[in-house]
């Protein structure tokens, strides 16, 4: 991995030097110098970034200021959180569009929690529901992804079974709508209860062709399980991953009270390449670089690039 680092470095550096040294300085004439210089610049590849990861540089500086930035690490496929009022991040799905279009690149899954009164009932639920899969649709999203459960719906199997008939009508609603639902894990779906674990249970019980998955690799791997095995159970439904790297309990770091384990990419102990190598089996479509925190003191404009360095100088990815 810091052959593959160390290269892009050199590479970089060696096409710097070619523009400044007079052609007087070497024997080669200068259509060959361009073309020995074209000949090292590093191809860029199709590689997304969940904007969770950047939420305190988003509330700083602004969405554009930051896409900007995202775009220049070389990120081509966007994942928004933050929807609100028929905004992405305080913008409107058309307005979102455009931003995300005049830096080149696009957002074929946003993230999203419908949450409305419990007086509206169930079908106040699923009419938010069409609204969400409309306006994601109008930001040329194909994936509206369930992000997170709270604490307190998660207590207990009872609990997710009724998440489950939800998820079953959430994926009629947006087949219906053009769009496709999926769940976004974390490692709570992999306790224990009696014999079960809920992430089993949400495979079995939720409908193949209207439910997929979006696999967040590392909290597979915290919880103690293995993607690939998880990927076997049922090939072909894993759309979207979140890629992100973890480090050993030794190197963990302190945030906000906690301690973290989140890397860049390519920093940690994830076996990525063995992953990777199990993308036909899994059904990717899309993958997206996330790291929920990073130790004090450290931007994660700085540690996102050293993810989308290593991504895309991979030659498995």
């Amino acid at each position: 991995m810091e052959k593959r680092r160390q290269f892009l470095k050199t590479a970089g550096t060696f096409a710097a030097a070619s523009m400044v040294l007079p052609f007087g300085c070497t024997t080669k004439k200068p259509t060959e110098a361009v073309a020995e210089q074209a000949a090292v610049e590093v191809t860029k590849k199709d590689i997304g970034l969940q904007l969770y990861t950047l939420r305190n540089e988003i509330d700083k500086d602004g969405v554009e200021v930051t896409l900007q930035k995202v775009a220049e690490k070389g990120y081509k496929w966007m994942e928004p959180f933050g929807y609100e009022g028929r905004k992405f991040l305080g913008k409107t799905p058309q307005e979102f569009a455009k931003i995300c279009a005049d830096l080149g690149m696009s957002v074929p899954s946003v993230h999203s929690v419908t949450e409305v009164s419990s007086s509206g009932g169930k079908e106040a639920i699923l009419d938010q529901m069409k609204v969400t899969a409309e306006d994601a649709i109008a930001i040329g999203a194909k994936y509206l992804v369930w992000a997170f459960l709270k604490p307190e719906d998660r207590q207990n199997l009872e609990q997710y079974k009724q998440h489950i008939e939800t998820w079953n009508k959430f994926g009629e609603v947006c087949k219906s709508a053009g769009i496709q639902f999926a769940y976004h894990n974390h490692d709570f779906e992999f306790i224990d209860f009696n014999g079960t674990k809920p992430y089993d249970m949400i495979m079995k019980d939720t409908d193949s062709d209207l439910v997929k998955f979006e696999m967040d690799l590392f909290w597979v791997t915290i919880a103690g399980q293995d993607p690939v095995e998880w990927f076997n159970k049922q090939p072909g439904r894993f759309h979207l991953w979140h890629v992100k790297d973890m480090v050993s309990a030794e190197n963990k770091y302190v945030v906000d009270g906690m301690d973290r384990f989140f890397a860049p990419v390519g920093q940690g102990t994830i076996d990525f390449k063995r992953l990777f190598d199990a993308r036909a089996t899994s059904g990717m479509q899309y993958f997206f670089v996330e790291q929920d925190f990073t130790p004090v003191g450290i931007s994660p404009l700085d540690t996102i690039g050293q993810s989308w360095d290593y991504l895309n100088s991979a030659d498995y990815v």
